[in-house]
């Protein structure tokens, strides 16, 4: 075997330090004795699905979102031969999405494939657009359905808080439409460009292609390895319709292949391109979206049996006219033929168009087996948590109808933020909060939940015109950045919070056209003396302030509390009292039926004949006595 030149070290050290860089130390490397994540869902169908060749599964499509179910016509033979899929009528809402939970954290190929349904009577070709986590990165165009290159989406993210979203925008062209969906876990370090590669941006293929065997394939076909993901392949026999390339292959064991981090299958290095002593340069141009900026790998092994030595292919890659990589000889930096070389290099482009060239410099004509395009995008960020949970709250209390949609987050993509709410960018925290709602005259029939004082970063909050009822939260006095209020006409009822006084920075305040009552709190009863607008007509049980009529004494929320108490305590009162009244009456009525029965004629006879006994035996013992006194005295006479 040869030794390796100075050359090739030196681009193995550049390797070490780009893999030990900062953005490289905070994602670890892929555990080979495990299997990665994997999940792919056949979309609107109700039943687990195989697909020939290679058997693959699909998982059935099972509370992940909304939409609806309906059979699928695949307008490319690339397209996984599936048969359902699942749409989304504009009627559900602009934006819906597939919510995936419980999935690792880590780094993810995220592929969507499209179809069309299978109905005439429905729009053939929808055209919208494709986030994953909040940030957007595919639009289907007029065209796409006839396209295979653009029958699909693939994307490059990482899962930060085991759940994964991937969200549907219609552009008001047709229904989103979707076939399938696959989460495929890849090697953490995968695609390290350098900085700002990592956790803070998204890589969106922009093309991939394998050179010299013009057929297409995925990695699966090519017997990669699962922590590769599943890549697809557009077989290529020449990279210009214009030009006479020509295509030559191999079938000797290409070394340096399915390595970490990206794990490239061997054969794609097995075929390649070659330019001809009449055009010995290679040229390659795609569209591509203007200012922005691209990722570009290429890959190189010298398989061309005329080229066995350095020196004796030697050329320059040039993009967009600007040289990006000098003198590569693939056998110098290698070190031998029939061994792996991946160039990359970011660029950015103003233009519509990215143009590699590669111009031999010595020897005999240039070279490539295979390349791969990235669009970096920078990955947004999301809406604090708790102020999404609010809102969601909000959507059901309220009864926020389908139209609205509210799917996804709020804010991100900032192309398709929920429709009556503004959102504003916090650099302190680092994410975007809600700084207004304007939801007035949607035919809302619910009520203000009180976690509405989650959105403590509101300033404008105007539900005017709708039919919302209940009370008016407390936790509204919280809101401390509030300047505006509107809930004028709906049918809200109680008394206005004492809490709406906290609010030092209200400025607007309309209640009218409800049904509110009670005094209104002295605190904003002043208010409007300080340039502020405060509305409270249209309220018949309002009273307090000029314009609405005059209350009695005014009772605080205690002195109520003790009235109650009072008038409770009174009516126990009346009931002990009338418990013991009839209970005494009772009695009397008891003691008046006896006198009654003594005046009966048996019992006076019996009264009458007691009472004589009673005397003659009285009379007895008097007389007996007197006896006794006459035979005791002495006798005078004898």
């Amino acid at each position: 075997m040869r030794q390796r030149s100075p050359a090739v070290l030196q681009l193995r050290l550049w390797l070490l330090v780009v893999s030990a860089s900062p953005a490289a130390l905070a994602v670890r490397a892929a555990d080979l004795s495990k299997e990665p994540f994997t999940l792919r869902i056949s979309c609107g169908s109700f039943d687990d699905v195989c697909t020939a060749p290679t058997n693959t599964l699909w998982y059935r499509d099972f509370g992940y979102s909304g939409g609806r179910f309906a059979n699928a016509t695949r307008p490319s033979f690339i397209i996984p031969p599936l048969k359902t899929l699942r749409y989304f009528p504009l009627s559900d809402g602009p934006e819906n999405c597939y919510i995936i939970n419980n999935v690792p954290n880590g780094h993810y190929q995220v592929r969507l494939f499209f179809a069309l349904l299978d109905n005439p009577n429905l729009d053939s070709e929808p055209i919208f657009d494709v986030s994953v986590e909040g940030t957007l990165f595919s639009s289907l165009l007029l065209g796409w359905s006839s396209d295979d290159e653009k029958t699909f989406a693939e994307a490059l993210v990482f899962v930060q808080d085991s759940s994964l979203s991937i969200c549907f925008h219609s552009t008001g062209h047709g229904d989103p439409s979707i076939l399938s969906i696959e989460v495929l876990q890849i090697d953490d370090n995968a695609y390290n460009f350098g900085l700002p590669w990592g956790k803070g941006t998204v890589l969106r293929t922009a093309k991939r292609l394998t050179c010299g065997s013009g057929k297409p394939a995925f990695d699966e076909d090519l017997n990669g390895i699962s922590w590769g993901g599943d890549r697809f392949w557009l077989g290529l026999h020449t990279l210009s319709s214009s030009s006479d390339d020509q295509s030559i292959s191999t079938e000797n064991v290409i070394a340096e292949t399915l390595l970490a981090p990206n794990f490239y299958p061997q054969s794609i290095y097995q075929s390649a391109i070659v330019g001809t002593d009449r055009q010995p340069s290679l040229s390659f141009e795609m569209d591509v979206t203007p200012n922005k900026n691209y990722s570009v790998w290429l890959h190189f092994a010298e398989i061309d049996n005329g080229v066995t030595a350095e020196e004796q292919r030697v050329f320059d890659v040039l993009i967009n006219g600007d040289t990006a990589f000098k003198d590569v000889d693939i056998v110098r930096m290698t070190g031998e033929r029939f061994t792996a070389l991946v160039l990359n290099k970011t660029v950015a482009v103003s233009g519509t168009t990215l143009k590699i060239i590669l111009q031999p410099v010595k020897g005999t004509r240039a070279f490539i087996n295979a390349l791969e395009v990235f669009e970096i995008i920078p990955a947004e960020k999301k809406t604090l948590p708790q102020e999404v949970s609010a809102l969601r709250t909000l959507k059901g209390s309220l009864g926020l109808p389908l139209r609205f949609g509210w799917n996804g987050d709020p804010c991100v993509p900032q192309q398709h933020p929920w429709s009556g709410v503004d959102c504003q960018f916090d650099n302190t925290k680092g994410n975007w909060i809600i700084d207004g709602l304007g939801l007035d005259n949607q035919g809302l029939k619910g009520v203000i939940p009180s976690d509405i004082s989650k959105l403590q970063h509101l300033q404008t909050i105007n539900l005017s015109g709708n039919s919302i009822k209940g009370n008016i939260p407390i936790s509204v006095g919280t809101i401390s950045a509030l300047q505006i209020l509107d809930l004028s006409y709906n049918e809200l009822n109680g008394s206005i919070p004492e809490s709406l006084g906290e609010l030092t920075s209200l400025q607007i305040l309309n209640l009218n056209g409800n049904h509110l009552s009670g005094r209104v709190p002295a605190s904003l009863g002043g208010r409007p003396l300080h340039r502020a607008r405060f509305n409270f007509t249209d309220n018949a049980g309002l009273c307090g302030i000029p314009g609405l009529r005059e209350c009695g004494p005014h009772l605080s929320v205690a002195a109520k509390i003790g009235m109650a108490f009072g008038v409770l305590l009174a009516i126990l009162f009346l009931v002990v009292f009338a418990a013991c009244w009839w209970k005494r009456r009772q009695n009397i009525l008891r003691a008046q039926k006896l006198a009654a029965a003594r005046e009966a004629p048996y019992a006076k006879s019996r009264t009458q004949f007691t009472r004589d006994m009673q005397m003659a035996k009285h009379q007895r013992a008097h007389e007996s006595a007197r006896s006794s006194n006459n035979e005791s005295s002495p006798h005078l006479l004898s």
